[in-house]
């Protein structure tokens, strides 16, 4: 029998009191599918993008089954970026608040003596990009050997960033009887090779292609020349409706272009691209998560790892080329059970690829039909 609370599984009092006051209380389908076998001591695959709860399914059995009595580290989870790894960090100590459970995030980019010394001052969860991973163990500070769990956090992000050898590596220095979960939003040959070799008779937990996209998200699109962008852009904008956006570009020149029109226009934005430094790039997601800033301008540097409440728009500048970029895309809204709107502004060249992406769910994306110019000037406020 399928479980549908927190409170219907094994979970011991200090946990289950961290989970209500977080106000856990409904499983999400990820926390209900695979928490249990996780708890089992079974591994798992489990497909589901950023903001579906997939945290709490594996940090939950991570905090529970690990040995409190015990300083060193037990549980491993490896992430792709900075900011992925603070939020996996910060939502497990939260889960093992009560547990006592000591959590530690490790990334570059910032002071690695700092994190060697919280090291030494015991950890039992270590959360980290591969990169820093490697230069801990290289130093002796961070040894994998009483690892019993590893958790493999967007597993095809890491492969696309090039991280299989820094993967492979770390997993040949844990021991073979570890338990092993990876999640991914996608799950193609690659991230299966990587299955196949590092883990133990796994239980599939799939999102079938007609299930990718959040169930409670609005999405629209509308057709418009790559001339009319700036306009419809302004106009979605200028809505009441509209208290948090990204606007998402595929270029950084884009990017910084489409956020100075913005100022032009008297909208104030936050830019934000992979040509920042790491200070840069915090202090942006800082303006923006805090509200000092209510609307990102971001390449897709920005769709992966942030978890930022109470988004209540994503807008497609442009149309990805790669039909689950607009999935990783629009998961930045409808986070926990919220609703969200996602809205593309789609030219006629990239209508071949928008087709591509309605062709990978059977969730309505619907189209918004201008009316005519001299009817009301902005289309889309009359649609709102």
């Amino acid at each position: 029998m399928q479980v549908s609370s927190f409170k219907d599984l094994p979970l011991n009092q200090e946990v289950l009191r961290s989970l209500n006051e977080l106000g856990f209380d409904q499983l999400f389908p990820i926390q209900a599918q695979a928490i249990t076998p996780l708890l089992q001591g079974k591994d798992v695959i489990g497909q589901a993008q950023t903001g579906t709860g997939k945290t709490a399914a594996f940090g939950v059995p991570m905090v529970q089954n690990l040995n409190r009595d015990i300083r060193g580290v037990q549980g491993l989870v490896l992430a792709p970026t900075r900011e992925l790894a603070n939020q996996d960090a910060e939502n497990i100590a939260k889960f093992g608040k009560h547990s006592k459970v000591k959590v530690l995030a490790v990334y570059g980019g910032e002071s690695i003596n700092k994190q060697i010394h919280a090291l030494a001052s015991g950890v039992q969860i270590v959360v980290g990009t591969p990169g820093r991973i490697i230069d801990l163990m290289e130093r002796r500070v961070l040894n994998l050997s009483g690892i019993k769990f590893v958790v493999l956090d967007e597993a095809d992000r890491m492969l696309d960033m090039g991280f299989i050898e820094d993967m492979e590596y770390i997993l040949s220095k844990t021991p073979r009887d570890r338990q092993t979960a990876l999640f991914s939003a996608t799950l193609d040959d690659n991230v299966m090779r990587l299955t196949n070799k590092y883990m133990r008779n796994p239980e599939k937990i799939f999102v079938s292609k007609d299930e990718i996209a959040v169930t409670q998200m609005k999405q629209y699109y509308l057709v418009v020349n790559q001339g009319g962008k700036l306009n419809a852009l302004c106009d979605i904008l200028q809505d009441d409706r509209v208290e948090k956006a990204i606007v998402f570009c595929r270029t950084r020149h884009e990017t910084s272009r489409v956020s100075d029109q913005l100022f032009k226009h008297g909208i104030r934005s936050q830019c934000l691209h992979a040509g920042f430094t790491q200070a840069q790039r915090d202090r942006a997601i800082q303006e923006f998560k805090h509200g000092r800033r209510n609307l990102l301008v971001a390449t897709d540097v920005a769709a992966r790892g942030l978890d930022i409440e109470g988004v209540t728009h994503i807008i497609n500048y442009s149309v990805p080329e790669d039909p689950p970029v607009y999935f990783h895309r629009i998961g930045r809204t409808a986070r926990k059970g919220e609703e969200g709107t996602a809205i593309t502004l789609v030219n006629y060249g990239e209508m071949s690829n928008f087709n591509n992406i309605k062709a990978m769910t059977k969730t309505r994306i619907e189209e918004i039909r201008p009316q005519a110019a001299e009817q009301n000037d902005s289309a889309i406020q009359s649609f709102f």
